[in-house]
């Protein structure tokens, strides 16, 4: 049995409600009527799922008619921005005086340390100081506001000043000051007064960003035929197989079965491609030598954009391909690079658009649509996400001595991807950015996950930390409602279960067709092709795997990067993997299943046991109706589920479903199975560790072996019944049929079903303890176990 956590840690890992001050308010700050912040609440229901954060925005344009210096005789500018203890400076241009910046700095509401913001331009000296070139400063309180949808702020020229604002200056730079929040378009390319420490390419590494998975399509290739192949030797007919290769994907027909000239396959082989197209597909033609030894006869390289898109089952009409191969022999000089005749193949290639292209598990899918945009019906709601904060998190990494954490959520569903900016420095990151999708199904699941940023000026092969994952179903929320929790971030490591922090989300499901949404419970999961022309098992896994790394490997060329370990996480890589506490919680899983019939079988032998008199009345009072009105049956069962379902009702999940450590099994797993489940594949191990382990699986093996081995036993029973194996009991059971037909065609039907719910329901002291007649009889029957080796 799983023994039971304590009170505290089932507490810790439980979902917790939140109540975060939503929707867009611009409160009071600074004095009121000064003209600078909109005094009272004013909401704004499009940027409503995030707690506000007030930023302070400067965008420096750009310079004109700057001095020169008059011993270098140029001028290489840049611009400081200074509020308080925070400096934020562009980059310079040298020997420029009409320099264009084009840059934003952001400055945090709960940062700011003054009242007064400067704005310097200096001239960048290789030696000493930098010369001042003048300055532009503004009152905190003199500024204007600007809240989204209006337009951009336009900027205005201003006059450079002296250090004491007395006199103006020779120069103008351009200028646009005003007050925002997160909402605000600069916002996710301005430079942050949280990221002030950050230097460098690490600036790219902690903006936030949004992606887009890249258009995946499967590609067929059927090879049929081919022929004249020649092989080097021709002293005997060549036994030649096709190799296919796309990008990193390898695949081979299998060996014709004869030696032949002429051999034929009709063999499919399936890839991942991606647009847009890069990869060719290459085949080759290989005779096989010997059993080491494969002699190219022939190849070919095909572009895929050559090949018809598919949108349905209709057959794709196939074509013969001349294939070549280098050289005419090692003796004949130059003419070893001509390209020469080798053979032709007969293929039918295609790209299958009518297929949803799976690059996650399909327990936890985000998105079902096909390929082909043609396919795609219209969306059925809208998700938006409210990606407010973290909670508690754990220190990732060390830095000058101490715990650090540098955190960014990513969030997954469909082909969106989207991550937060990183926020340095801090076990409580607040990010209360927003995000929305489409949705096309809503029994579908997106998924958050947190990590530690460690490309911040760290080594180019240093990888982002796990922090946790957070999945929520789509179907388990309730229209137009907004959530708002604050859901555990648990990660399972080789030492234990571990808590790494709480996010805090909200999240709102809007339904756009109630009747579109209601149809598709009706609908395939898949799109129709996956059942007209289905894959194997083995095939969906290959296939999925390439589907994740052509993703991954798309998604890291981006800037900023969503590198592949991020990708790998939220795809769920590894869900396939042998986990002995997987195995478990499955198995429990599967038992509690059956704990409704077992229930259910309780009470009916608490019934026949008359433990409950009453009730046991009960119940023959309504199995004497339902024998004489066999027509209530049907009704008398569907109202009863109709029932149960009202009562059940008042029990409702309040909450979204999370990570469920009693569920998973991950509150008691032993040492030993967490170090199998992370161990490398195949085993890193010592030979004792890897022996020790293969006993103990043979041990569970041995375990399934004999359940298997009795339900096939009671099968092979059944089977007996008529096999005349037990020449007596196959008579017995024929005369007893013989008897049971004749009564049952002379009695009426309302006679023995009385008389059979008579017998069950009889009292204790008219029962035996003995096993029953008809158990007696079919545990006598033989099975085949006796003929096993």
């Amino acid at each position: 049995m799983q023994p039971q956590p304590s009170g505290s840690s089932q507490e810790e890992y439980k979902l917790k409600d939140t109540k975060p001050q939503l929707g867009e308010r611009w409160p009071y700050w600074g004095i009121r009527g000064s003209g600078g912040w909109i005094g009272g609440d004013r909401m704004i229901s499009t940027y409503d799922l995030v707690e506000q954060m007030y930023y302070l925005y400067v965008r420096v344009v750009r310079a004109k008619d700057l001095p020169m210096n008059p011993l270098t005789g140029s001028c290489d500018p840049y611009v400081e921005v200074k509020l308080g203890n925070y400096k934020g400076k562009t980059r310079h241009f040298e020997k420029k005086t009409n320099p264009e910046w084009n840059q934003v700095f952001a400055f945090a509401k709960d940062k700011i340390q003054s009242t007064v913001l400067e704005v310097f331009l200096r001239d960048k000296e290789m030696v000493g100081r930098d010369d001042y070139l003048g300055r532009v400063s503004f009152d905190m309180h003199e500024l204007p506001s600007r809240v989204p949808p209006d337009s951009p702020l336009a900027p205005q020229w201003y006059r450079l000043e002296d250090r004491h604002g007395e006199s103006k200056l020779k120069g103008e730079v351009m200028l646009a000051v005003w007050i925002g929040t997160q909402a605000d378009e600069a916002f996710p390319e301005a430079w942050h007064t949280e990221a002030a420490s950050v230097q460098g390419e690490g600036v790219y590494n902690i903006r936030s960003k949004v992606y887009v998975s890249p258009k995946l399509w499967y590609l067929r290739v059927n090879v049929i035929e081919a022929q004249d192949v020649e092989p080097l030797d021709r002293s005997q007919p060549p036994q030649v197989f096709v190799k296919a290769q796309v990008g990193n994907q390898i695949l081979k027909t299998k060996l014709c079965p004869v030696r032949t000239t002429n051999p034929f396959w009709n063999e499919d082989l399936l890839f991942v491609a991606a647009e847009p197209f890069e990869e060719h597909l290459v085949m080759t033609v290989e005779n096989k030598v010997s059993s080491s030894k494969d002699e190219v006869v022939g190849k070919i390289s095909l572009p895929l954009t050559t090949f018809p898109r598919r949108l349905d089952h209709r057959p794709i009409d196939s074509r013969w391909f001349n294939m070549e191969r280098f050289g005419f022999g090692v003796l004949e000089g130059d003419r070893r690079n001509e390209l020469k005749f080798s053979t032709r193949v007969h293929l039918r290639v295609c790209l299958e658009g009518g297929y949803h292209v799976l690059d996650e598990p399909t327990t936890y899918i985000s998105d079902q649509r096909p390929t082909a945009r043609q396919l795609w019906k219209q969306p059925i709601g809208i998700l938006e996400v409210g990606i407010l904060s973290a909670q508690g998190l754990l220190p990732m990494k060390t830095k000058d001595g101490r715990g650090t954490t540098d955190a960014y959520c990513v969030a997954k569903y469909g082909q969106k991807w989207v991550r937060t900016r990183t926020v340095i420095d801090s076990f409580t990151p607040k990010w209360n950015e927003q995000y929305t999708w489409e949705v096309y199904d809503p029994c579908t699941v997106i998924t958050l996950g947190v990590f530690d940023n460690c490309h911040l000026g760290a080594a180019a092969t240093a990888k982002d930390s796990r922090i946790g994952k957070v999945r929520i179903r789509l179907s388990t929320l309730e229209a137009d409602r907004i959530y708002t929790h604050s859901y555990p971030l648990l990660v399972l490591q080789p030492s234990g279960l571990k808590k790494m922090g709480e996010l805090q989300l909200a999240v709102r499901f809007t339904c756009l067709s109630l009747m579109s949404l209601i149809y598709l419970y009706t609908r395939p999961l898949l799109p129709k092709m996956h059942y007209i022309h289905p894959f194997t098992v083995t095939q969906l896994d290959s296939l999925r795997y390439q589907a994740m790394s052509i993703v991954a490997a798309r998604l890291a060329r981006a800037e900023p990067s969503l590198r592949k370990e991020v990708v790998e996480y939220m795809l769920d890589a590894d869900s396939h993997s042998w986990s002995m506490r997987k195995s478990k919680a499955n198995f429990f899983r599967i038992i509690s299943l059956f704990s409704g019939m077992i229930s259910m079988t309780r009470w009916l032998g608490e019934v026949c046991q008359w433990k409950n008199p009453a009730t046991t009345i009960l119940v023959h009072i309504l199995y004497s109706i339902l024998i004489c009105y066999p027509e209530l049956i049907l009704p008398t069962i569907f109202l009863y589920m109709f029932l149960i379902g009202l009562w059940n009702y008042r029990y409702r999940p309040r909450h979204p479903v999370h990570m469920d450590t009693k569920l998973s099994w991950a509150e008691s797993v032993h040492p030993d199975e967490l170090d199998e489940e992370f161990d490398t594949f195949p085993t890193s191990k010592t030979t004792d560790v890897a022996r020790m382990r293969y006993d103990k699986l043979r041990s569970v093996a041995g375990r399934i072996q004999t359940i298997v081995g009795d339900l096939a036993s009671q099968g092979e029973r059944l089977q007996t019944l008529l096999s005349w194996r037990d020449p007596r009991a196959t008579s017995l059971f024929i005369i007893f049929c013989f008897i049971a037909a004749v009564v049952l065609y002379v009695t009426p039907f309302k006679m023995l079903a009385v008389l059979g719910g008579v017998y069950i329901f009889r009292h204790p002291r008219f029962r035996s303890k003995l096993p029953s007649v008809t158990s007696n009889f079919f545990r006598r029957l033989p099975s085949h176990a006796e003929s096993l080796l």
